[in-house]
């Protein structure tokens, strides 16, 4: 099996990390490996590893740079229909997709253990397949498409703005950026949320929403996700629709009853019996939601700025077969 690995040089690491990576890499000769600096140069170290035949790319970086992997993978078919499996490290601010396979804490310890099982052939053991959501944005011969885990607007997208500008100011990392930051930020956020608050960062916005064909009633929303994973940060579960469908959507509209009594089994993906759509609170899986909206979005983490009328579908037919590093 042959490993490669995409080595994202500022993914929120320290220097210290990134000479232990490289030297890790140099004293494996066998593991081919291509570094980035920035998203541009992406395409062309992925073709470059797609030229090499790599079986099994790891991916070491956060979300963000996972999202731009799989966007190059599904979107610009770099590797044709030879998709690789795909191990994603904890080596970046956010790491929900990794998190959510149970990855190694440690990104050279997680890179270690895989080198380890692919010459041992226990590769297999580790294999979890994953649908993987399809945002499609835009208009006309102008639309395109992101791959990812996640999508969020709303309070969500404003939150991660926040969190970049308070503690990730002039390029120096923060102790409590990327996860801790987030969920600090979210907490405060809900917080204000509870207690009536819809100014500012917390005004809703104007979204229709159309789950597999069927209108969401209200109009304007403080909140909606969708994803394919399990659990997002902080061990969020903010999920509980029924349904095979893939896409795991929920929104909360405004306004809703009782968010601060919602809240909490909500985010455990175990709402209170009260808490419904007639309520203020959807939760479904489906195969398809389609949003018409001028806000901003994120996918994971990467920010889209707002654009007005913005028709934005989500599906997730493509599956990966990711490896848990």
């Amino acid at each position: 099996m042959r490993i490669g690995v995409v080595n994202n040089l500022r993914a929120g690491k320290s220097q210290e990390q990134v000479s232990r990576m490289l030297g890790f890499l140099r004293s494996h000769p066998d593991v081919l490996h291509v570094e980035t600096d920035h998203a541009g140069v992406m395409p062309e170290a992925l073709a470059e590893l797609a030229r090499q035949e790599v079986d099994l790319l790891v991916v070491n970086g956060g979300d963000g740079t996972l999202q731009y992997v799989l966007t190059e993978l599904l979107g610009g078919g770099v590797f044709g229909e030879n998709v690789p499996l795909v191990a994603p490290l904890r080596a970046g601010r956010t790491n929900m997709s990794a998190m959510d396979l149970d990855a190694d804490r440690d990104p050279l310890r997680g890179l270690a253990e895989l080198i380890a099982c692919a010459e041992d052939g226990r590769i297999a053991e580790r294999v979890e397949p994953r649908r993987v959501l399809r945002v499609s944005y835009g208009y006309g011969i102008q639309r395109a498409a992101q791959y990812g885990m996640f999508f969020g607007a709303g309070i969500i997208k404003r939150a991660i703005e926040l969190n970049h500008r308070l503690f990730d100011q002039d390029g120096k990392r923060s102790v409590v950026e990327g996860v801790p930051g987030a969920t600090l930020v979210t907490a405060g956020l809900l917080g204000r949320a509870i207690t009536g608050d819809q100014s500012g960062i917390l005004t809703p916005d104007k979204v229709q929403i159309l789950l597999d064909g069927e209108a969401v009633a209200q109009g304007e929303f403080h909140l909606v996700i969708a994803s394919t994973l399990s659990r997002l940060f902080a061990r969020m579960r903010p999920f509980w629709g029924q349904g095979p469908g893939g896409v795991r959507f929920t929104s909360i509209s405004a306004p809703c009853e009782r968010i601060g009594r919602a809240a909490v089994g909500m985010l455990r993906g175990k709402p209170a019996e009260w808490v419904t759509p007639e309520a203020g609170y959807t939760s479904r899986n489906v195969e398809r939601a389609e949003l018409r909206m001028s806000c901003g979005f994120t996918v994971d983490g990467e920010l889209w700025q707002p654009d007005p009328d913005r028709s934005i579908a989500l599906s997730a037919e493509r599956v990966v077969h990711f490896v848990r590093a």
